[in-house]
């Protein structure tokens, strides 16, 4: 399973590394969040982005997530939750647990964005090996608009910004937004 937030931009399919039988096998990869605040030790996952394996640990662990709806409420965050829950079934289940590092090439995100000046210029360039990109780290949704433009990665027809489903297609439930919205070139 393929998780991913909406302000991701692929750059190559990510589902290839995943599935690459020489590498370490994890039950679950994430993106590294970038911050290192209590609430998301230990591990400073990011919901944001991650792949998981369909096993008895997995399954556990987000059916526990799905029942800690008073956790969701109570902290705020569905992120703190995870983490928290990937902590116990570290200790209690064997989960294993892979946290990219974020200054990684391959899955780089906001951090890199706003702290690799550097790094972002060799993307831009297309000199960088990378699978994806998340915008995260980002305070709002204009503000990843803007910098998604910036770097040239920004793929919706400007007619479909800020509008229903039912004015862009017109009513006709058939029809993909994909068809009406998506640029192949930004």
């Amino acid at each position: 399973l393929l998780f991913m937030d909406v302000d991701i931009v692929w750059y190559r399919n990510p589902i290839d590394y995943f599935m690459n039988k020489s590498l370490p096998q994890f039950d679950i990869y994430f993106q590294d969040d970038g911050s290192r605040q209590e609430r998301y030790a230990p591990y400073s996952a990011n919901s944001g982005f991650y792949f998981v394996r369909a096993n008895p640990r997995t399954q556990h662990l987000f059916r526990h997530l799905l029942y800690s709806g008073d956790l969701l409420n109570a902290w705020n965050s569905h992120q703190q939750v995870l983490i928290a829950l990937l902590a116990e079934y570290n200790s209690l289940m064997g989960l294993k647990v892979k946290v990219f590092a974020k200054e990684t090439e391959l899955f780089p995100g906001g951090w890199l964005y706003h702290r690799q000046k550097n790094e972002m210029k060799r993307i831009m360039k297309g000199e960088s090996n990378l699978y994806i990109f998340h915008m995260s780290w980002t305070e709002n949704k204009r503000n990843k608009l803007n910098f998604f433009q910036q770097i040239g990665q920004w793929y919706v027809q400007e007619t479909c910004i800020g509008k229903h489903y039912n004015d862009i297609v017109g009513g006709d439930s058939t029809v993909s937004l994909s068809t009406h919205c998506c640029l192949a070139e930004p």
